[in-house]
């Protein structure tokens, strides 16, 4: 069966602090850690009153000094925000510190609107168009010191972090598959073009002293609960999250709303249908049937799951539930194995 992994977006949710959404967080990967995913992964994004992790890197440094053995990461780093030396300190730091267990996930996006974008002190014209080459230079950072090299990161060289491409469009399956870098595809909230992302990505993959072979990770929404009911009635807080954030209205994370369906547009409609595409809403029969078809569907290497519950407690149980879909299926995988 293949791994399962954890993207948490640090929600805020309505009544709480963002101190509360980190300890949350921490609690959540620790949790993860015993039900075993593979990963946690934490997403840059600036100016979202519903999302803790602006400060990325400190968010995985925070959730590392907390877990043991689970790999943290970066889902991802928006590049074009920073210059690839200062990431390269910041994940050649936290590679020294937990060893063998971190991640670096690279989008081209800029996680923000344009006015937060330049407060960041990086104008997107230019920059997210030099992606590839800001890709390739923190790579270099990463590899040994050459001869007469004059900037270094310090921590970082000889660390090989290990890279990934970010993407919600065949660019970054191109650039993945260019680079030999595993490629992550941002199925949870964009999977319009994923097939077509996938293929490329497979289709055009060069070997490299990354990877050997193209290696494909997919995000998921998962909201799980003892009945389908109380699954829907939990991923409202999302869908108001969706709608208020295509609105330009971006809040903290809302309690379920039983009254949603009947306050929403067709616009509305269409924007949740094409959103929760990959997506598994129910009881844990109706999740293990969503997972397995998603995945035999797509050829996935690796599951990245989302789950944004406006009720933390919902949410550890939501993860549970999937874990117990993941040894199900693995069992039955091995069943008919043998």
């Amino acid at each position: 069966m293949i791994p399962f992994s954890i993207l948490d977006l640090a929600p805020v949710p309505q009544g709480h602090t963002v101190a509360d959404a980190l300890r949350n967080t921490l609690d959540l990967a620790q949790h993860a850690e015993h039900w075993g995913y593979r990963r946690f992964w934490l997403a840059e994004h600036h100016g979202m009153p519903g999302i803790a992790s602006a400060a990325t890197a400190v968010v995985i440094g925070h959730v590392g000094a907390g877990t043991k053995t689970i790999r943290i990461g970066a889902g991802g780093i928006m590049l074009p925000n920073h210059s690839p030396l200062v990431i390269a300190e910041q994940f050649g730091t936290l590679e020294s510190l937990f060893p063998g267990r971190i991640d670096l996930g690279l989008g081209r996006a800029p996680g923000t609107d344009p006015a937060t974008a330049h407060a960041l002190r990086r104008t997107l014209e230019g920059d997210v168009d030099s992606f590839p080459q800001d890709v390739v230079e923190l790579a270099g950072y990463f590899g040994p010191d050459e001869p007469g090299q004059r900037v270094r990161a310090v921590p970082g060289a000889g660390l090989k972090v290990p890279l990934w491409i970010l993407g919600s469009s065949t660019y970054g399956a191109q650039l993945a598959a260019m680079l030999g870098l595993p490629y992550a595809f941002a199925s949870h909230f964009a999977p319009a073009q994923m097939m077509d992302a996938i293929a490329t990505y497979r289709r055009l993959f060069r070997p490299s002293g990354h990877i050997e072979r193209p290696y494909v990770m997919l995000g998921f929404n998962v909201f799980a609960a003892e009945t389908d009911e109380e699954a829907q009635l939990l991923a409202t807080s999302m869908q108001q999250a969706v709608i208020n954030l295509r609105r330009g209205n971006p809040g903290l994370l809302q309690p379920p709303d039983p009254t949603l369906e009947a306050s929403l547009t067709p616009h509305d409609k269409a924007i949740l249908s094409s959103f929760l595409a990959a997506s598994a809403i129910g009881s844990p029969e109706t999740v293990r049937s969503a997972v397995a078809d998603f995945i035999a569907r797509t050829g996935a290497d690796e599951l990245i799951v989302a789950s944004q519950i406006h009720d933390h407690a919902a949410r550890l149980r939501s993860y549970a539930i999937l874990a117990g879909v993941r040894d199900s299926l693995a069992a039955e995988s091995a069943g008919a194995a043998a």
